[in-house]
Formats: structure tokens, sequence, C-alpha cells
């Protein structure tokens, strides 16, 4: 286990949730945060909490200029980076046959693109400090719940790209960890829930049915990049549920065989009712700032 103290942090996503959550907690253990994001209040207020040698920086994980600059910027601030945690993402529930072509596509151009833009951008630096990697995948690479399809490619080629990277980079002494999480209570999980068709898709479908408290997701990833882990698991079970995943689609298919066909009919009123566009938006608060940026570009 390595002491965080003076070690540079950079994590994407860090206006809020996971990512804000756990940039508070590393500063409290003497690590430097260099925060990327969309929301400028919002990583502002992240900042101010995580002491003044914390940093912020505007950029969009799906525009390579913008997200360079920040990698740059923080590079010249800081002189190094040691770790970087992936986290940017964005989910929007939806049917596929039925959901906004656009938001589909977005949602990989966020999850997974801007994952491997993170990677390309910042990877110079940690072959130069010999440092950590920290790709957050999610439970969805696993267990791929109807409704949430391009969510689930994302997340799983995401673990795709980490398990990839580990052996690649391993003889250059950077270490590379895939997260992958539960639902935990942010306000992307909150969004989702409350949507009038898929929040009750997910409450009625065994193994994603219970959201857990932020608080023990952060613990279990301040412990992952503190050990510099090759998997991190919110809860731990996900790791043995790793084992049996070709059983897995059997269970979900099994479990929603009446759920589905109903949600379906309700999905596609939801459209007719609101349109595409709005009934598939990416979740909470962060999904809403990304559709705004997108729309302006």
């Amino acid at each position: 286990m390595r002491p965080l103290a003076g070690q540079v942090v950079l994590i994407t996503g860090a206006s809020r949730g996971i990512g804000a959550a756990v940039a508070r907690k590393l500063a409290e253990d003497g690590a430097q945060l260099a925060l990327v994001g969309l929301e400028p209040d919002e990583l502002k207020k992240v900042a101010e909490d995580c002491g003044p040698d914390a940093g912020w920086w505007e950029a969009d994980v799906t525009d390579t200029d913008s997200l360079r600059t920040a990698v740059e910027g923080i590079a010249e601030r800081y002189g190094r980076i040691d770790v970087v945690m992936a986290n940017a993402g964005i989910a929007a529930p939806g049917f596929t046959r039925s959901m906004d072509p656009q938001v589909w596509e977005r949602v990989l151009d966020v999850d997974l693109l801007g994952v491997w833009r993170t990677v390309h951008l910042t990877l110079p630096y940690l072959l130069e400090s010999k440092g950590y990697l920290l790709l957050v995948s999610s439970l969805a690479a696993i267990v791929h719940i109807p409704g949430l399809a391009s969510y689930n490619v994302s997340k799983a080629g995401v673990e795709a790209m980490g398990d990839t990277l580990r052996p690649e980079l391993k003889h250059l002494g950077v270490r590379v960890g895939v997260a992958h999480m539960t639902f935990v209570d942010t306000d992307m999980v909150r969004g989702v829930d409350t949507h009038p068709v898929f929040g009750k898709v997910r409450t009625g479908i065994p193994m994603v049915s219970k959201t857990y408290p932020l608080d023990f997701a952060v613990g279990k990833f301040v412990d992952g990049i503190k050990k510099r882990s090759r998997t991190v698991h919110v809860p731990g079970w996900i790791g043995a549920l790793k084992v049996f995943r070709w059983v897995i689609p059997h269970v979900i298919e099994a479990g929603s065989r009446f759920s589905v066909p109903k949600a379906d009919a309700a999905a596609l009123a939801d459209v007719r009712a609101r349109g595409a566009a709005e009934s598939s938006r990416p979740t909470g608060a962060g999904g809403l700032a990304d559709a705004e940026k997108a729309a302006r570009r």
C-alpha cells in the first residue's frame, strides 16, 4: 500500500457523485486532487472541499482538444500525474428499438471512448511516474440489464480495455485497475430510479435491485487506489459473480420475461408522450449537463 500524501490524482467526472466523493476522501489522506468535469460551479465546490492544493479544469471527455488542454494544464501545475481515475460517465435508460439513436451513441462516446481518450492523453505522464490507472467499469459489464444496452456495452468495453492494458503496461511500471460498481446512491442512479418506466425495471430484477450507500463505495475505491489493486468490487460479491458469467444472461432473461414486455409497451407510450430524446435523456443533473453540452456542439 502506497501513501497518498503528495501524490497527484486526476479524476474525470469529478463534479459530483462517486468522483467528487472519492476526491474529497483522497484529499483527507494528503493527495493533491486534479478535478476534471463539465460543471464549473460544482467542480469549484469540490476543489474547495479538497483544500488549497486541489485544482479543477472544465473539460469534456468527448472532446479530445478540451481534454488535452486540461491534462496539459494539470501536468504544468503539478509537474506530474501519479494516479488517474477515468470515471466520467452517463447513463440513459431506454430500449434499443425506441431509444433516441443520438443518445445511445452519446453514452458510448462518453463512457467508453471518453475513457480511451483519458487513457491516451494521461498515459505518457503515468509512464513517467510509474503510476496507477483506474478505469471505472460497472456491474453492468457482467449483468446486462434490459433497458440499459448502451451503458452495458460501454462498461463491458471499459472492462476489456483495462484487462488488455494491464499486461501491456505492467513491465513499464504502470499498474491498471478496473472498478466494478453496482447501483450506488448517486445523482445518476437516483435519476434512473425516477424514470417513469425504467426505474421499475431495475428494482424488479435480481442482483441489481439494491442501492448501496455512497460512503461504502468510496471506501472501496480509496482502498483500491492505495493498494493499486487490479480490481475494485463494490460490493465484494461482484468478484465471485464473474465466475458465473455464463449463467447470468439466463437468469436475467428468466427474471425479466414478464416485466420487459410490459415495460416495452410503457416505453413506447412514454416516447409518444414526451418524445424519444426526452424519454431517453441521460439521467440526473450530471446527465443533464452532458446533454446540454452535447446540444451546444
